[in-house]
């Protein structure tokens, strides 16, 4: 009976903080695994929306830039008032804000997808913007070309459109490319703009989870990993550039 009256009070002096140290750690994991539970889907859905809207600004941006520039004074076809009338759609596709875009389309949007909510709804919009940002880029980088280089192409006997594919587009693909990563990154913050009208990705545990539930947990999470999703597109879009960029050759010494 002894024994047991001095071990009792021992181990309750000993039990209270070891539990309390081991109850903290289990909230702390929970916590972990509770943010990694919203943030992983939510990251996979923010790379599958980049990846299609890219792909669609890719395959819509680069003709209709190439388009726009050959139609002005010194392309491979003027038309000024076809210029003129692309260049209005193209400005205005880029000029508005990318909310109010979204909001404004929605009845476009219902009738492409069928829907104006999820991730299908939000890449009409991005699409749409995504591709005259896109166009406008394609545009300034043909116009870098020396037009020297046209001319001596033209003069070679090639026809217009291979102009377009082995001198403009292949002359200006290191200028492509480093405005496909603006671009990429552009589209990486309209995803979370999108995650509003519950498009899903970072965006929306942003909102949902972070934003109207008062977690500063997810709300700190989701920004960290929206700055390193970007900077992970910028580093691999600058080593693109580098690896497509012609270097000057060294001269030798000696």
């Amino acid at each position: 009976m002894s024994a047991l009256a001095t071990a009792l009070p021992a181990a309750l002096t000993t039990a209270p903080g070891t539990s309390f140290a081991a109850s903290g750690e289990l909230q702390g994991t929970d916590e972990l695994m509770r943010i990694l539970g919203l943030l992983l889907p939510a990251i996979g859905e923010t790379v599958a929306m980049v990846g299609i809207v890219m792909a669609v600004v890719v395959l819509l941006g680069t003709p209709l830039g190439l388009l726009v520039f050959n139609l002005s004074e010194g392309g491979l076809f003027p038309n000024r008032t076809l210029h003129t009338i692309l260049s209005w759609v193209i400005s205005i596709g880029r000029s508005l804000p990318f909310l109010v875009l979204m909001a404004a389309i929605i009845p476009f949007t219902r009738l492409i997808v069928g829907t104006s909510i999820g991730i299908a709804a939000a890449v009409v919009p991005m699409s749409i913007a995504g591709t005259a940002f896109f166009a406008r880029l394609v545009e300034n980088a043909v116009r870098t070309i020396p037009p020297l280089q046209v001319r001596v192409a033209r003069a070679s006997g090639a026809s217009k459109l291979q102009v377009v594919r082995s001198v403009q587009l292949h002359e200006a693909v290191p200028i492509l490319l480093g405005g496909l990563t603006i671009n990429s990154i552009a589209m990486v913050d309209y995803s979370a703009i999108a995650g509003t009208i519950g498009a899903g990705g970072l965006g929306y545990v942003a909102v949902v989870y972070g934003y109207q539930r008062f977690d500063q947990n997810v709300m700190l999470a989701t920004v960290i990993t929206l700055v390193l999703l970007v900077g992970a597109v910028q580093l691999i879009g600058d080593l693109i550039v580098k690896k497509t960029t012609p270097q000057l050759a060294k001269p030798r010494i000696g």
